[in-house]
C-alpha cells in the first residue's frame, strides 16, 4: 500500500473510532459536573475545595481506569483483535471453568448499561435547552415536556435499527471529532480565567475531599465520580471494529478534550458560586453555561447528535454482545437480521424491542438526567469487577510476574469495589433498576448454559461405526420409498465418532428413513471470532458423514450454506457419486434435494433427574418456543425442514413389570 494511502487509511480508522469508540465517555462531560453539583446540595452549597478535590477524583478516575486498565492493559488481552468480556472469557475459560461465573454476571452488567446509557445520554442533551434564556419561561421550563421529546428521540433511534447504520454511520466519526473539539474549546476558553484549577492534578485533593465537611456525601461521592469513566468497557468491547492501533492513536486526543471540558466546567462553577441568581432552585448544567449565550442553541443540538451516536454505539454494542453469548450458549438463538454489507452491522429484533421499553420506562421513572445516575454506575461497576477477575487469570496464562499481577488486579479490584460500594448505597435511590435488569439477563443466561449442561451430560450418545452397515443397507434398499438424496441431522456433540441415539431413532426406528446420504453435523463454535473451516468423517463409506464446521464466535452459523459447499466439493473431487436431478431449473447442478431433520427436546414425564434440574430443563424447552427457530437461525430452507419430537434420552424409574389377568 502506498504510503499517502496508508496513511489516509489509518486517518479514516481514527474517524471511525471516535464516531463507534468513544460515544459513551465521550458524552460524560453532559451530566458528570452537574450530578456533582446537584448531588452536594445545588450551586448553594458549593465550595472552591470541593469543586477542586471531585475534579481531582475525575482525573484519576478516567486516567486509572480508562487509560492504564483498560487502554494499557485490557487491550493486550485481545482474542484475534476483538475487545469485550465475552472474548476475554474466551481467551481465559480453560484456565478456569468457574470462570463462566464473572462472565455472565459482566455480560449482564453491561447489557444493563445498553438500556440506561441512552435514557440517561439523551435526557441531558435535552435538558440542555433549559439552559438557553429565551426559552427559560418556556414549555421547555416543563420537565414533562422534555420527558416527551426524550421518549420521542429515544423511539426514533430504536426505529432506525432495522434500516442499518451503515450510511449515516459515515459521518459519526467526523461529527464526533467536532464534539470533542466543541468540548475542548471551550473548556479551555473558561480554564484561562482560572488557572488554579490544574492544582487538582495532585491525587491528595482527591483523597482529602472524600473526608472534607464541604462533601456532603462522603465517600458515596464516588458513584457520581465514576460517572466519568463509564464508557471504557464499551471502549475494550468495540476494539475489534477498528482495532487497538486506531483507539492507541486517538485516546489522548479524546483524554485531553475530556479533561479540558472537565477543567473549564469545574472553572466555571467556582467564579459562579457568589452569584446570587445561580443560587436558586433550578438545576444548573455547567457543561452548558461554559457555552457563549448566543452559542447554546448550537451546543445544544451538537449534544443532542453525540448523545444519539452514544446511543447508537451502545446499541451496536448490545447486539455484538448478545450475538458473542449465543453463540458461546449464554443466552437462546434470537432472530438476527443484517440490514447493511458493513462489518459488524446487525438487527436484533427482540433485543431492539425489549431495550426499547425499558429505556422508556426508565426514563418515565427517573424522568431527570440527574436522578437516573444513581442507576447508571452500579451496573457498569459490576461488569469492571468482573473483567479484573478476567484479566488477572489472563495475565495468569501469559505468565506475567505473579506478584506484580497480583498487585495490579488487587489495586483495581479495590478502587473498583469502592466504586461499587458507593453506587450500592444508592440502591433504594434507583440502583435497584440496574440491578433488576442485571438479575433478569443473569437468570436467563443460567438456564440456558445450564439447560445445555444437563442436556449434554444426560443425552445417551452412540457410536455411529455400530450402525454403518444397517444404514448402508437402508440406502440401498430399494423396496422402500426415498425420503431424500441428502438427509441431515444437527448433532451437538463434537466427538467425530459419535452422534445422540434420538439422530439414529428417528432413521431406524419407526418407518425407516433411506436417504442416498445421510449427513450429521456438528456446530463448534472456535475462540477465533471469523473462522470459517470444516473437518468430516467418512466412516470408510460414501454416503455416511459426520461434518464438524469450525465457526468463529461472530460468523452467523449459516449451515445450510456451508453444507451444500461442501457436498459440492466431495461431488466434485468424486468422494461420492453425482447426485442427478430429473427436474430442475439449474442443469449444471450436481447435488440433489436436502432433507433437514430437526428433532425437538422433549423431557420424559419419567425422567429420573433431580428436581431442579427438571425445572431448569422445563424452562428452557419453554424458551425456546419463543425464540429463533432453528430454521432462522441455521438459515434453512423452510421448505427443506421437518420438525420431530423425539424425549431426550435421560435415565428413567424402572416401571415395574405388567402382568395378565384372568377376567
Amino acid at each position: 500500500m502506498p504510503q499517502t494511502n496508508k496513511k489516509q487509511w489509518q486517518f479514516g480508522l481514527m474517524l471511525v473510532a471516535l464516531g463507534i469508540v468513544y460515544g459513551d465517555i465521550g458524552t460524560s462531560p453532559l451530566y458528570v459536573m452537574k450530578a456533582i453539583v446537584e448531588t452536594n446540595g445545588g450551586m448553594k452549597m458549593m465550595t472552591e475545595e470541593y469543586i477542586i478535590g471531585c475534579l481531582s477524583l475525575v482525573i484519576w478516575t478516567i486516567t486509572l481506569l480508562t487509560t492504564i486498565k483498560y487502554v494499557l492493559i485490557a487491550m493486550q488481552a485481545d482474542n484475534h483483535g476483538e475487545g469485550g468480556i465475552f472474548s476475554l472469557y474466551t481467551l481465559v475459560r480453560k484456565h478456569r471453568r468457574w470462570l463462566i461465573v464473572p462472565a455472565i454476571i459482566g455480560g449482564a452488567a453491561l447489557l444493563a448499561d445498553g438500556v440506561l446509557t441512552p435514557a440517561v445520554t439523551v435526557t441531558a442533551a435535552v435538558e440542555g435547552m433549559q439552559e438557553i434564556p429565551a426559552l427559560s419561561h418556556s414549555f421547555i421550563n416543563d420537565q414533562t415536556n422534555i420527558v416527551i421529546i426524550v421518549i420521542s428521540i429515544i423511539s426514533m433511534i430504536f426505529f432506525a435499527q432495522r434500516f442499518g447504520t451503515g450510511s449515516i454511520g459515515k459521518i459519526f466519526g467526523p461529527f464526533m471529532l467536532v464534539w470533542f473539539s466543541m468540548m475542548g474549546l471551550f473548556g479551555l476558553i473558561q480554564l484561562v480565567t482560572d488557572l488554579s484549577v490544574l492544582r487538582a492534578v495532585n491525587p491528595m485533593y482527591g483523597i482529602r475531599i472524600l473526608f472534607d465537611d464541604s462533601n456532603k456525601m462522603g465517600l458515596l461521592i464516588l458513584g457520581t465520580v465514576f460517572l466519568s469513566t463509564t464508557g471504557a468497557e464499551a471502549l475494550y468491547s468495540d476494539m475489534g471494529h477498528v482495532g487497538k492501533h486506531a483507539i492507541y492513536k486517538t485516546w489522548p486526543f479524546v483524554k485531553l478534550m475530556l479533561l479540558l471540558s472537565y477543567f473549564g466546567q469545574s472553572a466555571w462553577i467556582i467564579n459562579h458560586v457568589k452569584q446570587q441568581d445561580m443560587l436558586g432552585s433550578r438545576e444548573i448544567n455547567p457543561f452548558f453555561q461554559i457555552m457563549p449565550e448566543s452559542f447554546i442553541v448550537i451546543g445544544v443540538i451538537i449534544a443532542t447528535c453525540a448523545a444519539i451516536i452514544a446511543s447508537q454505539a451502545l446499541i451496536s454494542g448490545s447486539f455484538t454482545l448478545v450475538s458473542e453469548a449465543i453463540h458461546l450458549r449464554l443466552l437462546p438463538k434470537l432472530d438476527i437480521k443484517y440490514p447493511s454489507t458493513m462489518k459488524g452491522q446487525m438487527y436484533i429484533p427482540a433485543v431492539t424491542f425489549s431495550i426499547w421499553i425499558l429505556c422508556v420506562l426508565v426514563v418515565l421513572y427517573f424522568r431527570t438526567s440527574v436522578n437516573m445516575e444513581a442507576a447508571y454506575g452500579l451496573s457498569i461497576t459490576v461488569t469492571m469487577l468482573m473483567s479484573t477477575i478476567l484479566i488477572y487469570h489472563y495475565l495468569s496464562m501469559r505468565k506475567i510476574d505473579k506478584g506484580l499481577t497480583i498487585i495490579v488486579t488487587g489495586f483495581f479490584l479495590v478502587l473498583e469495589t469502592a466504586f461499587f460500594i458507593s453506587g450500592l448505597a444508592k440502591f433504594m435511590h434507583g440502583g435497584f433498576i440496574a440491578v433488576l435488569i442485571s438479575v433478569a439477563v443473569i437468570m436467563l443466561m443460567v438456564v440456558w448454559y445450564k439447560g445445555y449442561k444437563i442436556k449434554d451430560k444426560r443425552t445417551f450418545d452412540v457410536n455411529v461405526d455400530l450402525y454403518v452397515n444397517q444404514l448402508k443397507t437402508l440406502s440401498e434398499d430399494v423396496s422402500l420409498p426415498k425420503y431424500a438424496t441428502n438427509l441431515v441431522y444437527l448433532s451437538t456433540t463434537d466427538d467425530m465418532k459419535m452422534i445422540e441415539k434420538q439422530a439414529l431413532k428417528s432413521i431406524l426406528d419407526g418407518r425407516p428413513k433411506r436417504a442416498d446420504v445421510y449427513w450429521f453435523v456438528n456446530v463448534k463454535v472456535s475462540d477465533k471470532p471469523f473462522q470459517v473451516n470444516y473437518q468430516i468423517e467418512k466412516f470408510g463409506t460414501e454416503n455416511i458423514f459426520k461434518v464438524q464446521l469450525i465457526l468463529g464466535f461472530r460468523i452467523h452459523q449459516n449451515i445450510n450454506l456451508y453444507i451444500k459447499q461442501i457436498a459440492g466439493h466431495m461431488v466434485r473431487e468424486g468422494c461420492i457419486p453425482e447426485q442427478s436431478r430429473s427436474y430442475g431449473t439449474n442443469p449444471a447442478r450436481i447435488i440433489g434435494d436436502f432433507t433437514y431433520i430437526l428433532l425437538m427436546d422433549e423431557l420424559p414425564i419419567d425422567a429420573h433427574i433431580k428436581w431442579y434440574d427438571r425445572i431448569i430443563m422445563q424452562m428452557k424447552i419453554f424458551l425456546k418456543k419463543y425464540t429463533a427457530s432453528p430454521t432462522k437461525w441455521f438459515e434453512l430452507p423452510s421448505n427443506e425442514v421437518v420438525y420431530e419430537s423425539i424425549p431426550i434420552s435421560l435415565p428413567s424409574y424402572k416401571a415395574p413389570p405388567i402382568k395378565r389377568i384372568k377376567s
